[in-house]
């Protein structure tokens, strides 16, 4: 159970540099991008399985509810933010910034909130 713990938080730290990361690399011309759906879905099934594996494991004494929660919400308002992008990058409208921001934004406050909580 280890190794499996330890592989889905690689993953989840892999979405979180490729959203983050792309929202810096298309910082001069923000927009989403299909990869950073992707990723805030990879993240959102990594998280919940994290969560179970640690609470099948007996370790939930350990585990901050409101802190899942609060990265939870975060997590869903990336992962709305970017289908919308990538619909609109799809279709070939335009992206506004104030959304591509939210998307990579948002995901940087997501791994703040893990880190300093």
């Amino acid at each position: 159970m280890t190794f499996l713990l330890s592989l889905m938080l690689f993953l989840h730290i892999v979405g979180v540099a490729v959203i983050v990361g792309t929202w810096i690399y298309t910082m001069k011309t923000p927009t989403v991008t299909v990869s950073q759906f992707w990723a805030a879905v990879l993240m959102l099934v990594t998280g919940l399985v994290m969560v179970g594996i640690r609470e099948m494991s007996g370790g939930h004494d350990s585990l901050n509810f409101a802190k899942i929660g609060v990265k939870f919400v975060i997590l869903l308002v990336v992962l709305v933010a970017a289908f919308i992008g990538m619909r609109k990058t799809q279709r070939g409208e335009p992206v506004s910034t104030g959304l591509a921001h939210a998307v990579g934004g948002m995901a940087l406050i997501n791994a703040a909130v893990a880190v300093f909580w």
